[in-house]
């Protein structure tokens, strides 16, 4: 994949995430339709979680699981959450660590940042912290975290490897890695993975479970774990897939996207990834 190729995944992903900022804050409806929102972001937390955040954090959930739960947090720690959107993960995370914890929050959405500080204020959350910047590049130093937590962000990175190196790079030793992500069964074709609309849907840029595995192992983590959480019919992916119809480029057609929802069919799924630095 080209520079060319990762900038436009970034761009479409920017456009889509902006736009579903602006829909928390304007009508607090962050999925940017109805059937992704019942696919993907539906009943993640319990409501004693949510009851004291703000109403746009909740609505600008994207995410497909609830990586604080996961994690299992502790009072101290410092946690970054990998593409944080309007900042839910984040704002549960820094309850979870405080007092003397702190988490951040790492986007490349200036929108989802924008969002993510004011419900930060609405909150009365000290001890967050929202950075700008992407999850290929993240901008803090080596061994400053002990918590990395992620929620159907990593499966939207042109470069995968990138995000698991700087992953290992910034945890500290016995640093443990706790992400929801969406993973498929089997490779797609790559005229497939060139519907942007699938990239940013959370679909096309997964992984297959067992590259994933791989991939994390080759960048030196160990007690490495993938548990699916939910696997998707043909219903579901059809429903997601349809919307695409509409604004296909021209080298690709609705058979296309049949194509992809009949090998996407059983094969998707949401998933918890675990590992630890050593």
């Amino acid at each position: 994949m080209t520079t060319t190729d990762h900038e436009q995944i970034h761009d479409a992903v920017k456009e889509r995430y902006g736009a579903a900022a602006q829909a928390a804050q304007a009508s607090c409806c962050g999925a940017t339709s109805e059937a992704e929102a019942e696919l993907f972001g539906a009943g993640l937390y319990d409501e004693s979680e949510t009851a004291t955040l703000p109403d746009a954090a909740v609505a600008a959930s994207l995410g497909c699981g609830n990586p604080t739960l996961l994690a299992d947090l502790r009072p101290g720690e410092t946690v970054l959450d990998l593409g944080s959107g309007g900042g839910i993960d984040v704002l549960l995370s820094a309850r979870r660590v405080a007092p003397d914890g702190k988490a951040y929050g790492l986007d490349m959405t200036p929108e989802m940042l924008e969002l993510a500080r004011r419900n930060q204020a609405e909150a009365g959350v000290t001890n967050a912290e929202f950075l700008l910047g992407t999850i290929e590049e993240v901008p803090l130093p080596d061994s400053s975290v002990d918590v990395i937590i992620s929620n159907c962000v990593v499966n939207l990175s042109p470069d995968k490897d990138a995000v698991i190196a700087e992953a290992f790079r910034v945890l500290r030793p016995g640093g443990r890695l706790a992400i929801s992500d969406i993973v498929v069964r089997l490779e797609l074709p790559e005229r497939i993975r060139t519907l942007m609309g699938l990239w940013t849907g959370c679909v096309a840029g997964a992984l297959v479970d067992t590259d994933y595995e791989a991939k994390l192992r080759r960048a030196g983590f160990v007690d490495v774990t993938i548990t699916p959480t939910q696997v998707y019919g043909r219903e579901d992916v059809a429903r997601l897939a349809g919307e695409l119809v509409p604004r296909l480029p021209e080298n690709l057609t609705a058979e296309d996207v049949e194509e992809a929802v009949d090998l996407l069919a059983g094969n998707v799924m949401s998933a918890f990834v675990r590992a630890a630095k050593p």
